[in-house]
């Protein structure tokens, strides 16, 4: 691994904020440092660059270990949340600063400085200050400045913290796409689950000060191993009686269950009826495949929930849909072409599957009474 953090804790005053965190980066990699506010992202990122000083354990880069060394020492670029730049300094001059502290020649530091505004997208903007930039242009100095040293390891806090939805989105594109260009080890810290999703090659879940999970998104999102992830990631609805639901049961007081909008399928079963088709929903209970008669009911009483929509948001490609199941509110998803549903209307909800968690165990558990090779049209 080409960073290593071992056994880290860090404590101000009685409050442990990094507690036996553990964890290695391979070179060249993007990786995000997810979690809550106050979980110990930030902390992390600064033992990394020597800004703060752990208490206990070891930081380890390219096979040295830099526990004495400064931040300058490490080689490390740090991009700060509120972009950090010198207000009374020309963009020419912040990109600069670094390289004349390395006491480089001007002509050196000349062509550094248009190579990277080239890089990050704002050539011509030299003479200019910070104020005459808008938030993106910034952060785009920012890195610049960042970027400068020729650092080995990039570590940016809450990047795209300060700046408007539309071009943070914008933004996160044109990092993967810089960072891939100059090929650096690079960190970044967020609690914006799509921004971790969409552009880190790994993520490194934190809270309390602790590793939950270290995984590729994929294997975050679809895999979570720990209680806390299942329910962090995605849109998850805690469900302490999950087992009131169809087709799952609950075995002790100490489980409860966690559903995303993905495992929720809402119907009211009238698409055939509109398509004007015969066809009708059937499916067997376990009951009913031990018998030898072809005992067929009806998939919306095996398996379908009685639902009330309590409110509907317009997502843009689809509608998110808040259903209420008795005492138990859950969330869906259905497209623009399937048309909108309305607030109070009746329909029928399919969970097809939901995480149980008990202690420290989490598992994911498919709807019992829902079964596809069980379903077929008559």
């Amino acid at each position: 691994m080409y960073i290593e953090l071992e056994h880290i804790s860090k404590y101000f005053g009685t409050f442990k904020a990094s507690d036996d965190v553990s964890f290695g980066i391979e070179k060249g990699k993007l990786v995000g440092l997810l979690g809550p506010s106050g979980s110990g992202k930030t902390t992390i990122l600064r033992m990394l660059a020597g800004l703060e000083k752990q208490d206990e354990g070891d930081v380890i880069i390219d096979g040295k270990n830099v526990n004495t060394l400064t931040p300058d020492q490490r080689k490390i670029g740090f991009v700060f949340q509120s972009y950090a730049l010198f207000p009374y300094m020309t963009v020419y001059d912040n990109i600069a600063y670094g390289l004349k502290v390395q006491k480089r020649d001007k002509k050196f530091i000349k062509n550094r400085v248009h190579e990277l505004l080239e890089l990050v997208g704002l050539p011509g903007v030299e003479k200019r200050y910070p104020d005459q930039l808008s938030g993106g242009q910034r952060q785009r100095i920012a890195l610049a400045r960042a970027l400068a040293p020729q650092p080995e390891v990039l570590l940016l806090d809450e990047p795209f913290a300060a700046i408007d939805a539309k071009v943070r989105k914008e933004l996160r594109t044109w990092l993967r796409e810089t960072i891939d260009k100059v090929g650096i080890t690079s960190i970044f810290v967020t609690h914006d689950q799509d921004e971790a999703i969409e552009i880190a090659d790994e993520i490194i879940i934190t809270n309390k000060g602790r590793i939950e999970q270290v995984g590729n998104p994929v294997e975050i999102y679809e895999n979570p191993k720990t209680p806390f992830v299942a329910q962090f990631i995605g849109q998850s609805a805690v469900i302490k009686d999950f087992g009131k639901l169809k087709g799952f049961e609950k075995e002790n007081d100490s489980q409860y269950g966690v559903i995303r909008p993905e495992f929720v399928e809402i119907s009211d079963f009238t698409d055939n009826i509109k398509n004007g088709t015969n066809e009708v929903w059937k499916a067997k209970t376990a009951k009913d495949k031990k018998s030898d008669n072809e005992t067929t009911i009806d998939a919306a009483d095996s398996a379908y929930e009685d639902g009330i929509i309590e409110e509907v948001l317009f997502r843009g490609n689809t509608y998110e849909i808040r259903v209420r199941i008795g005492n138990i509110t859950v969330t869906g998803k259905t497209s623009v072409s399937a048309g909108k549903r309305s607030r109070g209307e009746h329909i029928k909800v399919l969970i097809k599957q939901l995480y149980i968690i008990e202690d420290e165990n989490t598992q994911i558990v498919k709807n019992k009474a829902f079964d596809d090779s069980q379903i077929y049209y008559i």
